[in-house]
């Protein structure tokens, strides 16, 4: 609800504008005037908030939006109540994964280990392994197995991380097809937030 019918129409015009593929703002119901029970009552119907523009609600509406759970937000700036409902859309968007190269090992042997499973030796041929992160498993260059690391260890401890040069012992999680001379890939996954700008 807005104080003058161009305000209407500008902030119905602007929310149109930030539509993508993904989200869309969509004003219910836009007018002039005061927030009234029956604005209240539309907004509970459709699960939306009411954004009021130089207006405010009386108190019959203010009691009944508490009652029924309805969230009116109040501006005198347009760009605010832009800004906000921008916010909301943005934390609305699925997060931009991104993928960081770790490090590689090749496989020198593999062993059998009671209650373990195949544990493949391993020296680590660039960057380094971390445990907990993302690995893929390569056989001449072709990626046969993505999954997770179910144990890293340092001739019997289990260690946190393991550099370039160095050798240690890796088992996947509920995989075990390893030979000697196959590749691990370690990699890490990081999701980053987007916004519509």
């Amino acid at each position: 609800k807005g104080d003058v019918q161009g305000s209407v129409e500008a902030i119905s015009q602007s929310l149109d504008k930030l539509s993508t593929e993904e989200v869309r703002a969509r004003v219910i119901h836009g007018a002039v005037g005061g927030i009234s029970e029956s604005d209240v009552l539309l907004a509970q119907s459709s699960e939306a908030p009411i954004f009021a523009f130089n207006v405010r609600a009386n108190k019959q509406a203010r009691d009944l939006a508490e009652k029924e759970g309805v969230e009116i937000r109040y501006y005198s700036v347009i760009y605010d109540l832009i800004d906000d409902v921008k916010a909301t859309l943005s934390g609305m968007l699925a997060p931009e994964k991104r993928e960081t190269f770790i490090g590689y090992a090749e496989i020198l042997e593999v062993f059998n280990i009671t209650k373990v499973g195949k544990v493949a030796g391993c020296r680590i041929s660039e960057g380094k392994v971390l445990r907990g992160c993302g690995v893929r498993l390569l056989r001449d260059d072709v990626v046969i197995h993505e999954g997770n690391l179910k144990t890293l260890k340092r001739f019997k401890d289990e260690v946190n991380e393991v550099n370039a040069g160095m050798e240690c012992g890796m088992a996947f999680e509920r995989y075990d097809d390893i030979r000697p001379g196959d590749k691990i890939e370690c990699f890490q996954v990081e999701e980053i937030a987007r916004s519509l700008d």
